[in-house]
């Protein structure tokens, strides 16, 4: 008796244990296009000055990631893209910038936002 007592304990801890909880919390997919083509979109690009100067997308200011701790408050309230050349450096950005509570969205790179707004001006003609 007292073994089957204790096979059911086991047993049903590994069920509780395999159940996953419903997330509650909603996720919304955003289309980073539209973002992107959005008239009040604030386009970052987080790289060094040298590289931004070499080409970025359009409109797009610069940021170097080390600054952007420091400008937190400036960009509150703002829906905010950042890019940099391959992601990376967009990532952390992002996480900084979605930790202090800051609208912000993953552009990746400079290319991808520059081919975003053209092939917007594209199907406008």
């Amino acid at each position: 008796m007292k073994n089957q007592f204790f096979g059911l304990i086991i047993a049903a801890s590994f069920i509780l244990s395999a159940c996953k909880t419903a997330d509650t919390t909603q996720v919304f997919q955003t289309n980073i296009r539209e973002v992107v083509n959005s008239s009040d979109a604030t386009l970052i690009d987080v790289r060094i000055p040298e590289q931004y100067a070499e080409g970025t997308a359009k409109n797009a200011i610069n940021i170097p990631l080390a600054e952007i701790p420091n400008n937190i408050e400036a960009l509150k309230g703002k829906k905010v893209v950042v890019f940099c050349n391959k992601g990376i450096q967009a990532d952390q950005a992002l996480e900084i910038l979605k930790k202090n509570g800051v609208e912000a969205y993953d552009g990746t790179s400079w290319k991808n936002v520059k081919a975003i707004q053209e092939e917007q001006s594209a199907t406008k003609q």
